[in-house]
């Protein structure tokens, strides 16, 4: 115990692990993870542009499938604005877009795939 009252890392059983968060040892350590480079943060690449904020003549456009499939997974959902790089205004049009596509049969909802 410590002059406060309170267990110190000292005073931890036999088997030395406290149960809770920080400082139980080596595990969940956040120090360096060999990136091999000193750019800070988690090592991200370019950061993404919104390709209709780049080209201003490129429009969102339900009728046009083959530019919105680039927004969906293989199993049919919206891909997050993190990983499409798409601004918010444009990811709210690429999702609506997709749903009224969705509604005439032009994208699919689902991908029924057979294993």
């Amino acid at each position: 115990m410590s002059e406060y009252g309170f267990k110190s890392r000292e005073d931890k059983g036999p088997r030395g692990g406290g149960g809770g968060r920080g400082g139980g040892g080596d595990r969940g350590d956040r120090g360096d993870r060999g990136m091999g480079d000193d750019r800070g943060g988690r090592g991200f690449g370019r950061r993404k542009v919104c390709r209709y904020c780049a080209d201003k003549n490129l429009k969102v456009d339900y009728k046009n499938a083959p530019e919105l499939k680039y927004f969906i997974t293989e199993r049919g959902k919206i891909v997050p604005r993190r990983i499409s790089g798409n601004c918010a205004k444009h990811q709210r049009e690429v999702a609506t877009a997709i749903k009224r596509s969705r509604n005439v049969a032009l994208l699919p909802f689902t991908l029924m795939q057979h294993q």
